[in-house]
């Protein structure tokens, strides 16, 4: 039978094909529209991987020179935009080593000895996120200090604080501030706990069962920065543990910067009118000329679906798969760049937009004084003063409220003979403990709203930030 000389099947693989692949097949196989932002990753990789073999001696030093070279002058081309990514090159891989071979020509071919595009993409992807992943601290550091600037202009600034969306207790705006500060911390760490437990080198595992090539992946995993090789080659090739952890932090930082979202767009609202959100991140109405919009906060809510679906969506990619790899890891990149990009817009909207919120003071203090707010500063009084115990004085308050409620004012409002009725030595001293800024100011234990604990967390938090 005659050769078919015309067949153009991928070079790279194609040995044992006469059939080029249909379009549709072209068009579902290739990966280049997404995994080309690896390129810088796999050049470094490969890189690392060229010069390992010369020093084992598995290729010669002069063919690794070359690669090196060609490798070199393709990061250029990226760099300046001049590359031409091929998608009937399938992937970022090919489409690098294509290019060496019509650089280099036949020493291009030395380059794939001893690994598999499989350990080549576990590294890729790995490096990719670890970078990630510092980039991601440095922009939660940075709202964090957001946070910190209202926290600071505002550590004794009085609003009520809620439970169930009701008036429960008076607290300092500043206080309200640093809850966020504390989430956005415990995501740095999150981050920072995927960062070390990634950082293990799947290089030289090959396709699943290592290589039977005298390499030292001990020196490669050491060049690309990684603490150690992995320890098994299926493994090595078929985890993405290191993914789900970066997306799973991702979703819980996204639904902390959400939930304040939420709060902006209440607290801009007419009805709340608790703080004014700039025109820089407004907009208005086509139809109606007074509206102002808080749309940037409204997205920010918005775009942490896209952030948490992802996290299902790699759940769900990842839950049916044998071990060790199988092309349905080729999506797990686009779920990755997606989840990546919206947090990083989401914390760079959040720490623009928080410095030129205006917060009005006084519709917060005012807020503050809402019926009952300190009826439980009442009942710690009763068990504090006359030896109540708790339920006692939580059943003698509560009928106190049902009394001011009849009477159609605040607990403050009732003369002194109705708390004399559940307690007949309580004097006149019991209105300065039913005072908001007297609330705000017993509440000294570590963590509490109290002003001064407010003011020293935030100098922590300075000192720990910066």
């Amino acid at each position: 039978m005659a050769k078919n000389t015309e067949r153009k099947v991928n070079t790279m693989w194609g040995g044992r094909f006469f059939s080029e692949p249909s379009n549709t097949m072209e068009k579902i196989n290739s990966s280049i529209g997404i995994d080309h932002r690896l390129a810088g990753q796999d050049i470094k990789g490969s890189i690392a991987h060229v010069k390992m073999l010369a020093h084992q001696e598995i290729i010669p030093r002069e063919v690794s020179e070359t690669i090196i070279d060609g490798l070199k002058t393709i990061e250029n081309e990226i760099m300046a935009g001049e590359f031409k990514f091929e998608v009937s090159l399938e992937d970022v891989h090919m489409n690098i080593e294509n290019r060496l071979h019509d650089l280099v020509g036949s020493d291009a071919g030395f380059l794939h000895t001893a690994r598999s595009r499989n350990d080549q993409v576990a590294t890729d992807f790995r490096m990719w996120i670890r970078e990630s992943l510092d980039e991601l601290v440095m922009l939660i550091s940075r709202c964090m200090m957001a946070f910190l600037g209202i926290a600071e202009n505002h550590y004794d600034t009085i609003m009520p604080g809620f439970t169930h969306m009701q008036s429960a207790q008076p607290i300092t705006l500043g206080h309200h501030m640093l809850a966020y500060v504390e989430m956005l911390s415990r995501d740095k760490e999150r981050f920072g706990e995927a960062r070390n437990r990634l950082n293990e080198c799947p290089l030289g595992a090959a396709a699943l069962a290592g290589t039977s090539f005298p390499i030292d992946r001990f020196m490669t995993a050491q060049a690309l920065g990684f603490d150690k090789p992995m320890a098994n080659s299926i493994d090595a090739v078929s985890d993405r543990d290191f993914a789900l952890d970066f997306v799973s932090g991702a979703a819980i930082c996204a639904t902390h910067l959400s939930r304040f979202a939420e709060e902006l767009v209440i607290w801009s609202s007419d009805q709340f009118r608790f703080i004014q959100i700039s025109e820089s991140f407004s907009t208005g109405s086509s139809i109606m000329p007074q509206k102002r919009n808080p749309d940037a906060a409204e997205l920010i809510r918005a775009k942490v679906s896209l952030i948490s679906g992802g996290l299902v969506s790699l759940l769900t990619l990842l839950k049916g798969l044998p071990l060790a790899y199988s092309k349905d890891l080729q999506e797990d990149k686009e779920i990755i760049f997606r989840v990546h990009d919206n947090l990083c817009l989401l914390l760079n909207v959040m720490a623009e937009m928080l410095p030129e919120i205006k917060v009005n003071k006084e519709v917060l203090k005012d807020s503050a004084s809402s019926k009952f707010i300190t009826a439980t500063d009442l009942a710690d009084y009763l068990v504090s003063n006359f030896k109540y115990s708790f339920r006692q004085s939580h059943h003698a308050v509560g009928e106190l409220v049902r009394k001011a409620e009849n009477l159609g004012c605040d607990l403050k409002d009732l003369d002194i003979n109705h708390f004399k009725e559940i307690e007949p030595n309580i004097d006149d001293g019991i209105f300065e403990v039913l005072a908001v800024r007297h609330s705000i100011k017993s509440r000294k234990s570590y963590g509490g709203t109290d002003p001064s604990q407010v003011k020293a967390r935030i100098t922590e938090w300075k000192k720990r930030l910066t």
